[in-house]
């Protein structure tokens, strides 16, 4: 299996780090601009531009320039973070993505929405309009958000785990059709053997995660690191003491939890609900 490809320690600034990332890239594998292009099917020009930090480019040619340099999802997160460095995404945030870009396992818990990684267009839709977003600005985001998914694709994928409140499953979207096709979308997800999907139930009760989102990273250098996120705000957390005592309570989430055959069987009778409603 490869080495997954680090992507801190260069430039901090967004835009610099993404456009020194496509250089170092295109010249590692020894192409000319030229080269490149013809390729990729884009104007040499373009990718000149990009790597000299005058343009970001779109998703679409940053999606094919990870196909074809091989690393899923990693351009596509700088990508996010060079086009978002002057709008939503605060300092840590940003740091956290580049974190993620490059962890070998994750595992999350989510109390009202589902992780983007895990979002299908129409949910991501909805989620980022609820926050504000609209127009161009709301594309880019969504077809970012997909780019995001294929960190989770491919043989280099991390192993994820995730535990769902049930409240996440009762929080539908507006459209019953593209609610129904994430429903599906979750299940298809849950029968891959690098993903782990669970379902902590009401019946559950109350528990140490209560109030929100926590993801957690494990690093190649064996370092594990959470970011923890509320409706306001979030926080990266690389102190060792607290990342412990929010793993405790991440593992008495997953011991109150349903197993995953469990959790599949629940998924499936909310979406039939779905389907045999009006």
């Amino acid at each position: 299996m490869p080495t997954r490809r680090a992507v801190t320690g260069r430039s901090r600034e967004p835009r610099a780090r993404f456009a020194e990332e496509l250089r170092l890239l295109r010249t590692a594998h020894g192409h000319s601009l030229r080269q490149l292009g013809d390729r990729l099917g884009w104007d040499w020009s373009l990718f000149g531009k990009m790597e000299k930090g005058e343009t970001v480019g779109g998703p679409e040619v940053v999606q094919a320039l990870d196909v074809h340099y091989g690393t899923p999802g990693l351009l596509l997160a700088l990508w996010e973070l060079a086009v978002s460095d002057k709008t939503q995404f605060k300092e840590r945030y940003r740091r956290y993505m580049a974190l993620e870009a490059d962890a070998v396992s994750l595992w999350h818990f989510a109390v009202s929405v589902l992780p983007g990684l895990l979002q299908t267009p129409a949910y991501a839709r909805e989620v980022l309009s609820a926050g504000g977003l609209k127009g161009e600005a709301l594309d880019q985001q969504v077809e970012a958000r997909m780019g995001r998914r294929e960190l989770l694709a491919g043989e280099d994928a991390p192993q994820f785990r995730t535990i769902l409140s049930e409240a996440v499953l009762r929080t539908t979207l507006r459209d019953p059709q593209g609610w129904g096709q994430q429903l599906e979308y979750l299940l298809e997800l849950g029968e891959r053997d690098d993903v782990t999907l669970q379902v902590a139930p009401f019946s559950a009760g109350l528990h140490g995660l209560t109030n929100a989102d926590v993801m957690f990273l494990r690093l190649p250098d064996g370092r594990t690191v959470a970011y923890a996120e509320n409706g306001y705000r979030g926080e990266l957390i690389e102190d060792s003491v607290t990342v412990e005592r929010l793993q405790r309570a991440y593992d008495s989430v997953r011991d109150l939890a349903l197993s995953s055959a469990e959790s599949r069987r629940f998924i499936l009778r909310i979406l039939e609900e779905v389907r045999a409603s009006p």
